[in-house]
């Protein structure tokens, strides 16, 4: 029997980003699922606060190259790759140097939000897809976790669905209690359409985005809702309930790993 594959897509990672609940998650949950016996593959921004030369961040010249059509501005895809050798963990970065060079996430140091987080989470949905594409790997698992990754299910389902690489992939959304104040911009519907998304597929933000409802749209294209907070917004936690898809609950961080990986499997049946 072949190993599964489980594609890991987080918002934020330990070792590269300060210890949240979600980076470590996303730290330690890969390297749990690899050592009980699944393939997996791991994607994150690169943000300019992730010291390269430290962590020993290089550029992979074969998957970089290609440029992502946004709003109609190109703007090219770099790959760079680096790896936890404690845990035998390769991690790949998207990159791009007008998205991802600044020294901070979602916003300034006074405080105010980038006016392209928008773009920038566009970009990474996509640059994600298009490099595994590259990759010729094909996952069984896709797990989202953040709302910075709330437009790759979407794009997965829709986009690249007729992909043989991507047919039988399920998608796993994990939900937390991180969010954004500011609302996205009035261009943001027509910016996120692409081939093979229809208007009804962007319900969910046909009367404006904002936080809660780029979730709501990963909430629609996903097969699975993981709590990944204790405290999920309750909009979120209603409106995930009316998707009849599973739902595993908030696991305490001392024993969600076997919950998560049996959760993956009772998708996989």
């Amino acid at each position: 029997m072949k190993k599964a594959k489980v594609l890991f897509v987080s918002q934020e990672m330990a070792k590269y980003m300060p210890d949240t609940e979600m980076s470590l998650i996303c730290r330690n949950l890969p390297q749990y699922i690899q050592e009980n016996g699944k393939e997996i593959r791991c994607f994150m921004p690169k943000y300019g606060l992730i010291n390269e030369r430290r962590n020993q961040l290089h550029e992979v010249i074969r998957l970089s190259g290609m440029n992502l059509i946004i709003d109609d501005t190109d703007h090219p895809l770099i790959i760079k790759v680096a790896s936890i050798q404690a845990a035998r963990l390769q991690v790949y970065f998207i990159d791009n140097e007008e998205f991802f060079q600044r020294k901070s996430l979602f916003a300034d140091d006074a405080g105010k939000e980038f006016d392209d987080n928008e773009d920038r989470m566009i970009f990474f949905a996509r640059g994600v897809l298009e490099t595994v594409k590259k990759l010729r790997w094909s996952p069984d698992i896709v797990h989202c976790q953040g709302w910075f990754t709330s437009l790759l299910p979407l794009y997965l389902k829709k986009t690249f669905y007729e992909d043989p690489l991507f047919a039988k992939s399920k998608v796993v959304y994990s939900l937390f209690d991180n969010s954004i104040s500011n609302p996205f911009s009035k261009d943001f519907i027509n910016k996120v359409h692409f081939d093979g998304i229809s208007q009804s597929d962007l319900q969910s933000i046909s009367k404006g985005a904002d936080w809660v409802s780029v979730n709501k749209l990963a909430i629609d294209q996903a097969d699975g809702i993981i709590y990944g907070s204790e405290h999920i917004h309750p909009e979120l936690i209603a409106y995930s309930e009316q998707a009849k898809i599973p739902i595993l609950s908030y696991q305490s961080p001392d024993d969600y790993l076997q919950a998560y990986a049996d959760f993956y499997d009772s998708l996989l049946d």
